[in-house]
């Protein structure tokens, strides 16, 4: 998409209006060492080192809108407990109003507790009523969406089968949307999609269109077959089906299907992913833009919050980043401590937890590739720190190092864990470290976490140290000692 117009399509979301009718939910994540067996019983004990309340299910899609500046109205239930109260108030502060909410006495409002360790998911623990609501409150929301719909341009439906979205209630939405040309963007749930029949659009995943098609999903050609039936048979304007990694798909009404990669860097986490991706179809269709355009900005906003951990949103700030990433090549990775500073500021909007590491990488080897994968899988950014040719002349002689610094700078450039590469002529990273002030400070596990240069000064602001364990056996010197040893006389 051209960057121009995605700017100004970007900068235009403040004046939209979006109705989100879905299930509520919060999302819970417990960051957990695991380092024993319980005594107890043959199961490992998890040390909660940190913990995560966010909003879930419709209410991502709440924070990807807001995240973006778009006016938002909510139609849902939730219970009478303090989950339901919690919720709330976490609405109320995203300037939300509570008018479209009501609560349902005997209700359990949903919470999903994630444990994760190591950054990856080791546990869900689900807390959740699935009762559809009775006929007094489906008609409480009927009403509400009745009286509301006049007033905002798009309806996302966020359904989660949590039992507030009945098929009484979704095909009163996509009814009213026809009468008003507001486009309906429906994010299904279940077997039997009959119920979003006429929907302007629904974005299942994969697996998702595979129950629903009753067509198993092999390759592109069962692909195809899946999308155009599912997308003919509920009369759809268009059908998105997300694929993961592998980016969307999109079918249009006039038969086509657009095949769109992903270019995530690295894929850590699809949790939230399918929010922001109907949440961007909608803004952009909202906003008059074709199909076909819609589904592109969505394709960005997903290869982006894939490469976090947990669920998250996106900004305006980052999609731009990532077109023009796109556009310039690997060299804008490289840059100076000053352009690195205002970068970001402007990328992360201080939501990302910036990843900060150094070393020489004097001939790479899969040693650093896994070390740096994994220190980027700690955050959302990765900046690297590289020892300049004259520091790493002082660190370790004058026959090192064998690679010049713009050369080394230019192949982990290609790396896609990496964001940003600076180059420092210190003889440690502390200046660098106090210039960007990163949220996790890595380095290899042959530290103790004292030895750790700038240890203290992460610490003091409220980061952290992560310790990386290399792969045996691979380093530099090994590689510089088996080169020599094979081409000795």
């Amino acid at each position: 998409m051209d960057h121009n117009k995605l700017e100004q399509f970007l900068k235009g979301l403040p004046k939209i209006k979006a109705l989100v009718v879905g299930d509520l939910m919060l999302d819970e994540y417990l960051w957990c060492d695991i380092e024993r067996i319980s005594p107890e019983a043959p199961v490992p004990v998890v040390d909660v080192q940190r913990e995560d309340l966010r909003l879930g299910g419709a209410g991502n899609v709440i924070n990807n809108l807001r995240t973006l500046g778009v006016q938002v109205q909510v139609a849902s239930a939730l219970g009478d407990d303090e989950d339901g109260r919690r919720l709330r108030s976490m609405l109320a502060s995203l300037e939300i109003p509570l008018s479209g909410l009501l609560t349902v006495p005997g209700r359990t409002t949903a919470r999903k507790t994630r444990i994760l360790a190591s950054s990856q998911q080791v546990l869900r623990v689900d807390r959740e009523s699935r009762n559809w609501l009775a006929p007094e409150f489906e008609q409480s929301l009927v009403d509400y969406v009745t009286e509301n719909i006049k007033d905002v341009q798009v309806i996302l439906v966020s359904d989660y089968e949590k039992g507030v979205l009945t098929e009484t209630l979704i095909q009163e939405i996509v009814r009213l949307g026809q009468v008003h040309n507001i486009p309906v963007v429906v994010d299904p749930k279940g077997n039997d999609y009959t119920k979003y029949r006429g929907a302007t659009m629904i974005t299942p995943n994969r697996k998702e269109a595979q129950a629903a098609s009753l067509v198993a999903i092999v390759d592109e050609v069962s692909l195809d077959h899946a999308g155009q039936q599912l997308r003919e048979r509920l009369n759809l304007e268009s059908l998105v089906i997300t694929r993961s990694e592998e980016g969307m798909s999109l079918f249009t009404s006039d038969g086509q299907h657009v095949r769109l990669p992903t270019r995530a860097r690295e894929v850590f986490d699809v949790s939230g992913a399918g929010d922001t991706v109907m949440s961007m179809l909608g803004l952009a269709l909202a906003s008059g833009q074709s199909m076909r355009e819609a589904a592109e900005i969505a394709n960005i906003a997903a290869g982006i919050v894939v490469g976090k951990v947990g669920t998250s949103t996106v900004s305006a700030q980052e999609i731009l980043a990532e077109v023009s990433r796109r556009e310039m090549g690997l060299d804008h990775k490289i840059v100076s401590r000053e352009d690195l500073k205002r970068l970001l500021a402007q990328e992360s909007g201080g939501k990302r937890e910036v990843v900060f590491t150094n070393g020489c990488f004097d001939l790479l080897h899969v040693g650093h590739v896994k070390y740096l994968q994994a220190a980027r899988k700690l955050g959302g950014l990765l900046v690297l720190g590289l020892n300049s040719d004259a520091s790493i002349r002082r660190l370790k002689g004058d026959n090192r190092p064998l690679i010049g610094q713009d050369e080394r700078a230019h192949i982990l450039a290609a790396l896609h864990c990496i964001d940003y590469i600076v180059v420092f002529d210190e003889d440690t990273p502390l200046e660098l470290i106090e210039a960007i002030r990163p949220d996790i400070l890595v380095k290899g596990g042959d530290y103790t976490p004292e030895a750790v240069v700038g240890r203290d000064l992460v610490e003091s602001y409220g980061g952290r140290v992560e310790l990386i364990q290399f792969v045996d056996g691979k380093s530099t010197t090994n590689i510089i000692n088996k080169i020599l040893e094979s081409y000795q006389d």
